[in-house]
């Protein structure tokens, strides 16, 4: 199985991530998913907490009966009041439409994305307004269950990471420590992230706003 050659290779590499690892929960493999419908639903997550999200995400669906899929070309005929109305501010309702006609352009094609490079995804994504770095990081990891993805960025990893190795610095010099730390970790700092996520105090696996 994957992640126990991962496990083994994480645990050789980095006795204070192995001990985290033998410690923690297992981390099962996750089925890829819906590119588009993972990129609404970070899009629809964004600076909320998970239970006013879930709620949001609920009301949106609703808007696409009778299944609750939000094709796009029924994203793009919303308007800004309709989104509005299931709690969605006016930036954020510009945001979707702005995946919806991505996804229309065939500019999320599962097969290419795929097969493109940690940075080359990054770009790709972050040329739709409202997708940044860690999101389309978020989406590599999660989504696509991609094996090599690191998110220097991310506050949960940089809280676990200073907790664990006694890292002192902020910032730049922060992320550059982590990214250092983490070469050893390769090809499996996907499954370093999730460990490291679970073992911050509140338990939690998957970043909230994902």
């Amino acid at each position: 199985m994957l992640n126990q050659a991962a496990i083994e290779h994480l645990s050789a590499a980095d006795p204070i991530l192995g001990g985290v690892i033998a410690r923690g929960r297992e981390i099962h493999p996750r089925p890829h998913e819906d590119l588009y419908l993972a990129l609404l639903r970070a899009i629809v997550s964004q600076q909320i907490s998970t239970k006013a999200a879930a709620a949001i995400w609920k009301r949106f669906q609703s808007l696409f009966p009778p299944e609750g899929y939000p094709e796009p070309r029924e994203v793009l005929a919303l308007t800004d009041d309709d989104l509005r109305a299931v709690g969605l501010s006016r930036q954020k309702a510009g945001y979707l439409r702005a995946i919806a006609e991505y996804n229309e352009r065939g500019l999320l094609d599962y097969e290419h994305l795929t097969s493109l490079s940690e940075e080359a995804f990054t770009q790709h994504l972050t040329a739709i307004k409202g997708v940044g770095r860690w999101t389309a990081q978020m989406l590599q990891m999660f989504a696509l269950d991609q094996p090599d993805v690191f998110s220097e960025g991310d506050l949960g990893v940089q809280n676990a990471m200073r907790r664990l190795y006694g890292l002192e610095e902020t910032g730049r010099a922060l992320q550059k420590r982590m990214l250092a730390i983490a070469e050893a970790w390769r090809p499996y700092r996907t499954l370093a992230c999730k460990y490291l996520w679970q073992s911050l105090d509140n338990g939690t696996q998957i970043p909230p706003t994902v």
